[in-house]
């Protein structure tokens, strides 16, 4: 019988807040440039009100949250599990989502502030991202719903819930067993190798369970113990049915049903790397789910993840289905 969704993602729900600033105002901010801090409520607040006058460009994020977007920009029917505040964040996260045609249900928890994400992005176009968490990392087994896992083809977990050992932990563990019950894959994506580092026994439970593994080439070196991308994909052999290794410019391992690939990476000058590796998740699992050959769907994953890095943000608001079917086109 068909599922009404294709995939369900379990993660994070953050508010992506994008800040264009010059070398010197970089400099002002005392910042190391590049890579993700977490930060309180507090030291956000205070960042955010330097920065109200420039008038911030808001979008609903979340790794996972980035890929079930572009799902459902191609077409896919897809469904959401996170936690957001009752702020003006959270119900601009819930509306988005709507409009989207996801299905998130209730998210909004009273009382509480969203989760929200300031990506720094400076003219070498690195992003350098101050992220707090707030109600998103109350994300627990309470919040997962099992109608959602149970009505999905695919289950789609975060790697970075695994960073909260007594919430999040406790709802990855709910939904697999949910997924396990109901014949719903399951897929998992690293989202950062300090997520191996501090939680890796949690994130090796839930491989042995998993049918599908995204990671990039730091990632994947991490969780194989080996030096290259390539070595990594080959020591992961056995232990996930299906893995894809990203290797940003050089491209992507994939091994799925039967296939063993590497696709190349298309070349360009990115202006910002957020969310290449959330496109390409994305858009692999619609082009497995929708009948497309797994190295088709990886090279047609790559298209789109070079579209993403070539303009500011995590996510394309247009063109992404035209995108896909003109990369599929050159077969």
């Amino acid at each position: 019988m068909k599922k009404e969704f294709q995939l369900c993602g379990l993660g994070n729900a953050i508010v992506d807040i994008f800040l264009e600033v010059s070398e010197a105002e970089f400099a002002t901010l005392g910042f190391e440039r590049g890579g993700m801090q977490l930060v309180d409520l507090a030291a956000q607040k205070t960042l955010l009100e330097r920065y109200q006058k420039h008038e911030p460009k808001l979008v609903s994020g979340g790794s996972v949250a980035n890929s079930v977007i572009a799902f459902s920009q191609l077409g896919g029917d897809a469904a959401f599990i996170g936690c957001v505040g009752d702020d003006r964040y959270g119900l601009f996260y819930a509306s988005e989502f709507e409009e989207l045609g996801i299905d998130i249900g209730n998210p909004i928890i009273v009382n509480e502030a969203t989760g929200t994400c300031v990506c720094v992005i400076t003219p070498d176009a690195e992003r350098t991202m101050r992220t707090c968490l707030a109600v998103s990392s109350h994300l627990a087994a309470r919040h997962v719903n099992e109608e959602r896992i149970k009505n999905s083809d695919w289950l789609f977990i975060e790697g970075y819930v695994f960073a909260n050992p007594d919430t999040g932990q406790t709802a990855i563990r709910e939904a697999i067993g949910i997924a396990k019950r109901h014949g719903t894959k399951i897929a998992i994506t690293c989202s950062d190798a300090f997520v191996i580092h501090a939680f890796g026994d949690a994130l090796a439970d839930a491989l042995q369970q998993a049918d599908l593994f995204f990671c990039n080439e730091s990632e994947a070196c991490a969780v194989a113990r080996a030096t290259s991308a390539e070595e990594a994909f080959a020591r992961l052999k056995g232990r996930v049915p299906s893995v894809v290794v990203t290797n940003g410019p050089h491209g992507a391992f994939i091994r799925h049903d039967g296939v063993e690939a590497h696709v190349p990476a298309v070349p360009c000058t990115p202006k910002d790397l957020t969310g290449a590796g959330d496109m390409f998740a994305g858009s692999f699992l619609y082009g497995i789910t929708h009948g497309v050959p797994p190295q088709d769907a990886a090279r047609a994953a790559c298209f789109l993840a070079h579209k993403v890095i070539t303009q500011i943000g995590a996510r394309l608001h247009h063109g992404t289905k035209q995108f896909w079917d003109e990369s599929l086109k050159h077969r």
